[in-house]
């Protein structure tokens, strides 16, 4: 039987991470007992199947994400170490055992040999493979980073932080560029919209803040959504981004002009953890304290069409249902259902 969207994949502890790989319906999972798993997933019911699951890292699995050519696998722990998997069967192809003095927290590949890391204590490293050693090193930040984001050319990394700044560091010329300054709560997540003339990052606040491309100095703009935190951000259009949060939502939400558009899915009551979206911007995949990876049609965001003028809404009404798995009555319906559906949290679960 054909689904319009792959079935949950269910995990024995709580995914932290997902990556989605970047021409094949494969998912890579980390969880909080520093496993690593991937599995091929499909809208043909009963054909999701665990390919490989690997238990190299000895504290919790903080992120995971596949090279640009989809051939390898980069996995960030607790244990501040950085391995290098191959997707094909899950072999260790490079370890850095200490690679920070922390701590490490995101990983994001840049080219075929260069990636980054950024660690709890607000380091970032840009290593080169080449070199089999950091070409980079830096602390600007003082609190732990969050996300990372690049150019089209490789040039320009930003880190978002805990600090609430974001940093802007040249990997080309190997130097820190500036910090903006600080934003209100941490800095959660950023992601590149508008052809790369607009870059949006995500707070613990639940404020969207806007910078443009050569003034990061200071945020442009700032969109507060009706959402406790923002946890988790993933850009869907050159408009439109999906934002994940601490209240199980996910919303989609238009960027300049600033709309909540309204629910894509949701985990009840289950804070995010991480979003990812799959080649052909079809498929969103969402992890949460639930133990599961959910999948999302997003098919029909590319098409809305948002409107400068804003029509008088009621504060405080139901979101939007904008997926036949969402549930359509909004924020005041979670409330209703978080009681009778929130199962016994079993303790030390979830605990990183």
């Amino acid at each position: 039987r054909l689904r319009d969207t792959p079935e949950d994949i269910c995990f024995e502890a709580t995914a932290n991470a997902i990556a989605l790989h970047p021409a094949r319906p494969l998912l890579a999972a980390g969880d909080v007992d520093g496993d690593v798993y991937l599995y091929s997933y499909s809208c043909t019911e009963g054909e999701n199947r665990q390919l490989w699951s690997s238990g190299h890292h000895l504290k919790s699995c903080r992120d995971v994400a596949f090279s640009q050519d989809g051939q390898k696998l980069f996995t960030v722990s607790k244990d501040k170490s950085i391995h290098i998997l191959t997707v094909e069967e899950g072999r260790l192809e490079t370890r850095f055992p200490k690679a920070h003095s922390s701590a490490l927290n995101c990983v994001l590949p840049i080219d075929t040999n260069v990636f980054a890391t950024g660690d709890d204590n607000g380091a970032l490293k840009v290593w080169d493979l080449r070199k089999g050693d950091a070409i980079l090193e830096a602390r600007e930040q003082e609190e732990y980073i969050s996300a990372m984001a690049v150019d089209g050319n490789g040039k320009l990394l930003l880190t978002a932080s805990g600090d609430g700044t974001l940093g802007v560091f040249n990997v080309k010329r190997r130097r820190f560029e500036l910090l903006s300054e600080p934003q209100n709560g941490d800095l959660t997540s950023v992601a590149l919209l508008k052809r790369g003339k607009k870059v949006a990052c995500g707070s613990s606040e639940g404020t969207i803040y806007l910078f443009n491309w050569d003034g990061f100095g200071a945020a442009s703009d700032r969109f507060a959504l009706r959402a406790e935190t923002i946890d988790c951000m993933v850009p869907i259009t050159d408009s439109i981004v999906c934002v994940g949060s601490l209240d199980g939502v996910i919303r989609a939400v238009n960027v300049l002009p600033n709309r909540v558009l309204g629910c894509v899915g949701q985990h009840l009551g289950e804070p995010i953890e991480q979003l990812a979206l799959a080649p052909g911007g079809q498929l969103l995949a969402s992890c949460a304290h639930d133990q599961k990876v959910k999948f999302w049609d997003v098919s029909a965001l590319a098409g809305l069409v948002v409107d400068d003028y804003r029509k008088k809404k009621k504060k405080g009404g139901p979101l939007r249902a904008l997926s036949g798995k969402a549930v359509g009555s909004g924020e005041d319906f979670f409330a209703d259902l978080r009681d009778e559906a929130e199962p016994e949290a079993t303790p030390g679960s979830d605990s990183d």
